[in-house]
């Protein structure tokens, strides 16, 4: 691949020589990435939820149970599975803040 030369109007940007902008951005992105991972661990609890509780009311539904019966078990389990991916979503999100106050801590 052909290598261009710059515009000689061009500013030189060469971020290869300063360690303190690439651990800014390496912050940043780590951040980012955090904020990203719980997004999608949320999003694959909302999922589950709505498999689980779909798959109860179809097997009560199939197995001719009563109705009502039907859909207030597949609340009360979507709920249910709903509040136990919450709060692991939580406890690892804590788990992983103390773990890095401790590193941070450890390290003086």
């Amino acid at each position: 691949m052909l290598k261009r030369k710059p515009h000689p109007d061009q500013f030189a940007f060469d971020l290869s020589k300063d360690a303190a902008l690439e651990r800014m951005i390496e912050a940043r992105v780590a951040i980012r990435c955090e904020n990203d991972a719980i997004r999608w661990r949320f999003r694959l609890v909302l999922i589950e939820t709505c498999m689980i509780a779909s798959l109860v009311l179809i097997a009560g539904l199939a197995l001719k149970q009563p109705t009502a019966l039907v859909v207030r078990g597949s609340l009360i389990v979507g709920a249910g599975c709903f509040a136990s991916g919450v709060m692991l979503i939580g406890l690892s999100c804590l788990t992983g803040h103390l773990l890095s106050v401790y590193r941070r801590w450890r390290g003086r």
